[in-house]
């Protein structure tokens, strides 16, 4: 017992010792940030040991306060609360042990002062070479299949990553690391070859919602951030916009995921010629939102399908005592799948979450959960103005709007992306201001 009382004892103080040094902490953050599209078990063990190494030395800990930091500790304990009175105990216990994260990331960096001196630069740099390795690696698995089986869907969407993986929330881990490389001067040639890869790997992973955030915010960046010449602005934007309409002409499969948008927003019941036999029809906006009966062969596009969710949302507020409340954490998914069967859509509809974070956190722990999402948001994007961070308004804007369109915190990727980008962000000052607006 001795001997194993001294090695708990000395792997204790190594850890400890880990600590007082920032670098552990870059790297074991940058870790956590490139275990996201990997399994969930990596991902877990990286948390674990960056909050082990965190909380090895609570006798030196000093609470720092920190508004933007407060917030995802208050939601996660209106998660707790939620217990009390949520409509499916499993699944709320279940959500709570995926969404702990919102309480030991921020309370770690409230609590441990070494983080307040990392290099948050070199976090993101490692990432960033790191999502170009992904990029690769999927590229090159794609073109193993492609040769094996002829299919040129293989190259998009959802086939280039897996659906498990999900090709909106990988466009979205690749952005922010396009981003990076875009926001550094004096670009390398390797760095200039990262920001080719990269691209290209979001065009084929055809989010439409990445895709606009990222053509605005490439606008922004050499309106306000370069430091070039304007006609080399004006060349570097027309470019851009030159290789998106090229893109949407010349590229069937990216082509039609827009068209099937635009074909079926305001006409209703068009034909839909990819699924069926010819007997499946698209879902117009105005019979998402209007229609009392559906038919099994009614499809929604993406749009049409998030007017619904919203909407059937509206009619649980009608219908239920909720607004204060909610259904309790992850407890939502019955009530969708109850007004499935009575507004006669295809069964399986009913197992789509409601695809927005405003309208999924209001659902599920109330006006005040959706108060703090908000308040989160906006001490975000303040806090990335007042800094002049272009990569931080990246993440910022970049939230804000795929809020409207993906249930984020759902997936333990989208929390772990969200709360430690989050965290380093709002708690971290810069050591280097890479970037200043020319404007």
């Amino acid at each position: 017992m001795a001997n194993i009382y001294n090695y708990l004892k000395s792997a204790s103080l190594k850890i400890s010792n880990l600590s007082k040094h920032p670098q552990v902490f870059v790297y074991l953050l940058a870790i956590i940030l490139l275990s996201i599209p990997l399994k969930y078990i990596f991902g877990s063990i990286a948390c674990i040991l960056f909050l082990g190494v965190c909380f090895s030395t609570l006798h030196k800990i000093k609470f720092n306060f920190n508004k933007a930091l407060i917030l995802p500790i208050f939601l996660y304990l209106l998660m707790v609360l939620s217990l009390i009175w949520t409509r499916d105990q499993q699944a709320t216990v279940s959500g709570l042990q995926k969404e702990v994260l919102f309480f030991l990331i921020p309370l770690a960096f409230l609590l441990v002062p070494n983080l307040a001196k990392i290099d948050t630069q070199k976090i993101f740099r490692y990432y960033s070479f790191g999502m170009v390795l992904y990029a690769l690696f999927y590229f090159g698995n794609a073109i193993v299949r492609f040769i094996q089986t002829g299919n040129k869907a293989v190259f998009f969407y959802h086939e280039l990553v897996t659906l498990d993986l999900n090709a909106i929330y990988v466009a979205v881990f690749a952005s922010f690391a396009m981003f990076y490389f875009i926001s550094r001067k004096g670009k390398t040639l390797l760095e200039q070859i990262s920001i080719f890869i990269l691209a290209v790997f979001i065009f084929l992973l055809s989010s439409k919602s990445i895709i606009f955030i990222d053509f605005l915010l490439i606008i922004y960046f050499y309106i306000y951030f370069a430091e070039t010449q304007n006609s080399v602005k004006l060349l570097t934007i027309a470019s851009v916009t030159a290789f998106l309409v090229f893109s949407l002409v010349f590229v069937k499969e990216i082509r039609e995921r827009f068209l099937i948008e635009y074909e079926t927003a305001f006409v209703d019941n068009t034909l839909n010629e990819d699924i069926g036999n010819g007997n499946v029809y698209n879902v117009s906006l105005n019979q998402a939102w209007n229609n009392e009966k559906f038919e099994q062969n009614h499809f929604f596009p993406g749009t049409a399908m998030r007017i619904y969710q919203t909407r059937i949302f509206g009619e649980m507020l009608q219908e239920q005592n909720i607004f204060f409340t909610g259904l309790g954490l992850e407890a939502s998914q019955e009530n969708i799948r109850k007004k499935t069967e009575e507004h006669n859509l295809y069964p399986g509809y009913g197992d789509f979450n409601f695809h927005n974070q405003y309208v999924q956190t209001f659902a599920e722990l109330g006006i005040f959960g959706f108060l703090i999402l908000v308040a989160m948001l906006v001490f975000n994007i303040k806090n990335a103005i007042a800094d002049k961070n272009f990569l931080h308004i990246v993440f910022s804007l970049t939230m804000i709007i795929l809020f409207l369109t993906e249930s984020f915190f759902c997936r333990q990727r989208g929390i772990v992306f969200f709360v430690v980008l989050y965290s380093i962000f709002n708690a971290v000052r810069m050591q280097k201001k890479v970037l200043k607006p020319s404007l």
